[in-house]
């Protein structure tokens, strides 16, 4: 299952990003074999529509679950458009939270 973390770093190690729209990173993770792709979240920086961007982007790369802080309505909307599975309120490091998703704790 390929799950989509928002991440202030580029490593396992670094700490959920709150935000969703305006993270620094998205960590794509194969969390049955936990390879996993890095993305530069080129659109924190937007004036507006950042969510919305973000979740087409993680919709192209075939993301079936988001895991973040938190995620707006607009950006919600668009990731249940495309058939992506939501969680919220996560906290700690992109590593503990792969971990918590595959005892299903999440």
């Amino acid at each position: 299952m390929k799950v989509a973390i928002t991440s202030s770093g580029n490593t396992l190690d670094a700490l959920v990003d709150p935000r969703f729209g305006r993270c620094a990173y998205f960590i794509i993770v194969d969390i049955d074999t936990m390879q996993f792709k890095v993305i530069e979240n080129s659109g924190a920086g937007r004036q507006g529509g950042a969510g919305v961007n973000a979740a087409q982007l993680l919709i192209d790369e075939g993301v079936e679950v988001l895991v973040s802080g938190n995620v707006g309505p607009n950006a919600e909307q668009a990731l249940k458009s495309g058939n992506v599975k939501i969680i919220t309120g996560v906290s700690g490091t992109v590593k503990d939270v792969v971990e918590k998703l595959k005892r299903g704790e999440l």
